[in-house]
């Protein structure tokens, strides 16, 4: 009998110091970096500046955080679904020089708060993004949304639209 309780306050001791991380599901897109010089235009679309808070969703190596902060002075999220994907971005935040201004969420997009942000870039399957309009729709009037590929569907048209090294981007903001 001893035995046995030293054996269940040992695993309730272990079980208590375990970290309780969330296993998240599988990423619904495979990964796809945006062309530089296609964040170059989502973020002059945008009109970044200093005082912007760009999250960008489903952020993969982190390009567009890392160049609205070292380009513009923005502060930069990206929140991706990967593990690897994050470590990639956290990586190229070093190497850029910009960890002070730019962070990465693990995260799924989801089920995340991007309710801070001023600005929100996409490069998302036109389902997801459909998927996304109620919680896009929610951000304060005056976000801009940038999407790299795809629109959200006939019931909310973009503001405009460009062309840009043989890849489409749309504009929309929050009313």
């Amino acid at each position: 009998m001893v035995k046995r309780l030293i054996v269940v306050l040992a695993a309730a001791g272990l079980a208590a110091t375990a970290p309780f991380a969330q296993e998240l599901r599988k990423p619904d897109v495979v990964y796809v970096p945006t062309p530089q010089p296609v964040v170059e235009a989502m973020l002059e679309m945008a009109k970044v500046t200093a005082s912007d808070v760009v999250y960008d969703l489903g952020c993969g190596d982190g390009r567009i955080p890392i160049t609205a902060a070292k380009k513009y002075g923005a502060r930069g999220v990206g929140i991706d679904i990967d593990p690897q994907r994050i470590a990639e971005a956290n990586e190229n935040a070093k190497v850029e020089g910009v960890t002070d201004k730019v962070k990465f969420l693990n995260q799924d997009l989801f089920t995340s708060d991007f309710s801070e942000a001023t600005v929100v870039t996409l490069y998302l399957l036109p389902t997801l993004n459909l998927k996304l309009m109620p919680q896009l729709k929610a951000l304060k009037p005056g976000t801009r949304i940038v999407s790299h590929a795809f629109d959200m569907g006939s019931g909310w048209p973009p503001e405009a639209k460009q062309e840009v090294a043989g890849k489409t981007i749309y504009y929309w903001t929050i009313k």
